[in-house]
């Protein structure tokens, strides 16, 4: 029987298959197992940033769904746009998620909106990759959120006016830019005018 020649080419990229395909069944069988828990967590943190927009924050994963169970009611449609009906203490408020685009990729939204679907009762806003310090604010700076509460949707024509501005002029719609992130802001006025224009039937309701 010829020896075998482990030093051969032929040898080399046989092995070498082989190993790959071992590999990736691996990969494949740890990604399957794992995906359950993997959605899961998406799960929990699309409830915990509505909750944030709902200005419920500093809860833990059991807590948070627990309180999620509690204030959301049902999820409901303005055309092909998905939004949550909620309730606090015993006042209905309503969340619309929003996307768009920042400085260095996509953004989101969640705006929580009092049952007049006029005044903001709460905001949360998410990304993929804006700079820390500057852009990455709109995620981390709770204190900049916060300037989002009590801001009206409409100008008194009818026209959405809420925005992100250098300057504030209108008080009642407007809130100053993050500092030093002025396309990332330009980005978050955009997607809330494009993005609650989305909804405009519901919004027009009242």
């Amino acid at each position: 029987m010829a020896k075998l020649n482990t030093n051969s080419n032929s040898y080399i990229i046989a092995y070498s298959a082989i190993l790959v395909i071992i590999v990736a069944f691996l990969l494949a069988f740890v990604y399957q197992a794992l995906k359950p828990m993997q959605d899961a967590n998406v799960a929990l943190d699309v409830k915990k940033q509505i909750l944030y927009s709902l200005n419920i924050r500093g809860l833990d994963g059991a807590e948070a769904e627990a309180k999620y169970k509690e204030v959301v009611k049902s999820e409901e449609k303005a055309g092909d746009q998905l939004y949550y009906v909620c309730d606090i203490k015993g006042q209905k408020k309503y969340v619309f998620p929003l996307k768009g685009m920042g400085l260095w990729g996509g953004i989101s939204a969640f705006i929580a909106v009092n049952d007049d679907l006029n005044t903001i009762y709460g905001a949360y806003f998410n990304h993929e990759g804006e700079t820390a310090g500057l852009g990455a604010e709109i995620k981390d700076s709770q204190a900049w959120q916060e300037k989002f509460q009590g801001k009206k949707i409409f100008a008194d024509d009818g026209k959405i006016a809420i925005g992100v501005v250098k300057k504030v002029e209108n008080k009642d719609s407007e809130v100053d830019c993050v500092t030093g992130a002025t396309l990332t802001s330009n980005g978050v006025s955009d997607m809330l005018r494009d993005g609650l224009n989305a909804y405009i039937t519901k919004l027009k309701e009242k």
